[in-house]
């Protein structure tokens, strides 16, 4: 992709944020090193917003630029050819760029790695107010991110296991969850998947939340953090400094003694969120099913993803080695 649309889809991005902690004055802030971090839009960003106001990625040193994408697509496509440094992204979108299942061409031979996890992805199977149990979305229309990546085989899946095939529904392209949620709440599809706050939304909104997948698998891998080998391998005390700052973030928000400030570091990057909203949001994403502690990776829940690929991806793989995409060094130098 070119300078034209990564400014075209910059400016459409919900927002562009931008962490800067003080170290003591200006000279300390010019000291620390820039990283560009690009993620989808969402309350499970909380990581990230606590460990930048708690200055925990400062002390390490950086300083985080923060896109927000409008798809996997861009998302994916611009970290392989080097247009951003790091990802919060599936770890589903990593293993089919690498296996030569993604969505669309990239410049560069996709050569990524995951450095560490984050969260079971809190997906959720959302319908219109008409649609109240899976059965009833045949015939109908679903939307996802991307055919062949952003949880669309979870969304295949869950249907699956209520009795509908590939045939029984239409599936279109909607883009990020930002996208979906606007597109189901104007009734353009019937159903989507959701990742929290985006359900409690459109619950309020008289949508229904049907299931969620974490409840269907047990385990399940969603978010992680993924760059380039080679930027990596170039910048191993970024990456290590990256780690360790969202993991102090999700520690802090893991702390029930600090929920007044975690909904409050919420509702000051989704201004429009009532409070209501953040604080169901909150309980849900510390709760028992939310954030991985010290932002871990579910091997259990990389076979999860590596078993739903090897059934709906394309090329057909058998996919079985839940090691070949993360590589632990980087999250075990930051965990000493």
């Amino acid at each position: 992709m070119g300078q034209t649309l990564l400014a075209s889809a910059l400016a459409i991005a919900t927002s562009a944020i931008i962490g800067a902690v003080s170290l003591g004055g200006a000279r300390a802030q010019q000291s620390l090193e820039p990283v560009s971090v690009i993620v989808f839009p969402g309350g499970f960003n909380g990581p990230i917003w606590a460990a930048q106001d708690k200055g925990y990625f400062a002390s390490g040193g950086i300083e985080l630029n923060l896109t927000n994408t409008p798809n996997s697509v861009f998302q994916l496509t611009n970290l392989i050819d080097g247009k951003f440094d790091i990802a919060m992204t599936a770890i589903d979108n990593v293993i089919a760029y690498m296996e030569g299942q993604g969505e669309a061409p990239t410049q560069a031979k996709p050569d990524l790695t995951v450095f560490m996890g984050g969260d079971n992805g809190f997906l959720s199977l959302v319908t219109v107010p008409g649609v109240r149990n899976v059965t009833d979305l045949k015939g109908r229309t679903v939307s996802v991110d991307a055919r062949t990546t952003g949880y669309a085989f979870v969304l295949f899946d869950l249907l699956k296991r209520k009795g509908l095939n590939d045939g029984d529904y239409k599936v279109e392209k909607a883009g990020g969850v930002l996208q979906r949620w606007e597109a189901l709440r104007e009734k353009k599809h019937d159903g989507t998947l959701l990742l929290t706050p985006f359900e409690f939304m459109a619950k309020a909104n008289g949508f229904n939340v049907l299931e969620y997948a974490i409840d269907a698998y047990g385990h399940y891998q969603g978010l992680v953090g993924a760059s380039r080998r080679g930027w990596a391998a170039e910048n191993p005390r970024k990456v290590q400094a990256f780690i360790k700052g969202y993991a102090g973030g999700v520690d802090f928000l893991l702390d029930p003694r600090n929920k007044a400030e975690a909904i409050a570091i919420l509702r000051k990057r989704l201004p429009q969120m009532s409070e209501q909203l953040a604080e169901q949001s909150y309980s849900y994403m510390a709760g028992a099913k939310g954030f991985t502690p010290k932002a871990g990776i579910d091997m259990d829940g990389v076979r999860k993803v590596l078993e739903l690929r090897s059934v709906y991806g394309e090329p057909k793989k058998a996919l079985t080695d839940p090691t070949k995409y993360y590589d632990s060094k980087y999250y075990e130098a930051a965990m000493r």
